[in-house]
Parts: structure tokens; sequence; C-alpha cells
């Protein structure tokens, strides 16, 4: 099998490739609340994600390995590579899919015991705008605001 990394549009056809994904790279967030089953996830990917942002999906072969879901405006809402891929370039790819998409910037959410995202993100010229307590998001955990512009 190849190992040549392939970025296409993702379809309502790839709801179950997506939730393994993200199921497998969220999982790896062990200071993280289990809030919501498999099923639940499956759900909020095929009903929300999918149908309310552009969603670019990385595959391996016929495998997924990672997506970016952006929401239309200036946010990126997710980013994830399946933990057998991270450190491959596949993020990176990701994140300049994203960043040609929305030419004039974009902000994004990580939180903030997420020091390899938030390194990452870094590390391909994103910014730190705010810190928050985690009051406003689901996980009550603290969090940190990202921001890129084109230079």
């Amino acid at each position: 099998m190849s190992d040549e990394v392939r970025i296409r549009e993702a379809t309502q056809a790839d709801a179950d490739a997506l939730s393994r994904v993200f199921i497998a790279s969220f999982g790896t967030l062990t200071f993280l609340p289990k809030l919501h089953t498999d099923a639940e996830t499956f759900d909020f990917i095929a009903n929300s994600i999918l149908r309310q942002q552009d969603v670019l999906l990385a595959e391996v072969g016929s495998r997924a390995v990672g997506f970016v879901a952006m929401a239309h405006g200036d946010f990126l809402e997710h980013l994830y590579v399946h933990p057998d891929h991270q450190r491959r370039g596949i993020g990176g790819s990701l994140l300049e899919r994203a960043k040609q998409r929305m030419p004039d910037g974009f902000r994004l959410w990580v939180f903030q015991q997420n020091i390899a995202a938030r390194r990452f993100y870094e590390r391909h010229g994103l910014h730190v705008i705010e810190l928050t307590d985690g009051a406003a998001n689901e996980e009550r955990t603290p969090d940190a605001l990202y921001q890129w512009r084109p230079a």
C-alpha cells in the first residue's frame, strides 16, 4: 500500500471514517472527561459537521487518517489526525489547505493542556489571542483561542 497522502472533499459517506479518526484522536486527550458515546459522536459528525462545515479528508490508500472542518466565516472548527499517523506532515497539509480556503485568516480553539497541538499551531504561524477558564466549553476545561492571519 502506498504511503502517499491524498486530500479530498469529505462527503456524507465518510461519516463513519471521520468518526473513527475523531474518536481515536480525541481519546488521546486523557485530561478530558468522556462526555459522548461513539454513537453520539457519529451523529454529531454526520448531522452537524458534514452538513454545516467544509470538510477535507486526508487518506493514505483507502484509509481515512485525518480531517479538517472549517465553519463558514473565520473559524477552523476541527483538525484531527489519527494517532497512528501523527507527526508525518498530514496535519500540516490539512492546515495549509485551511489557510488556502480561508486566506484572510481564521481562529480556532485548543485546550490549554493539549501541549502538542499548541506547539503544532505555533510552528505553523498561529498565535494565542485569548486564554479562558473553560467555563464556556462543554468540557469545562481551560482553552486557548488561536489566530492565523496572512503576513
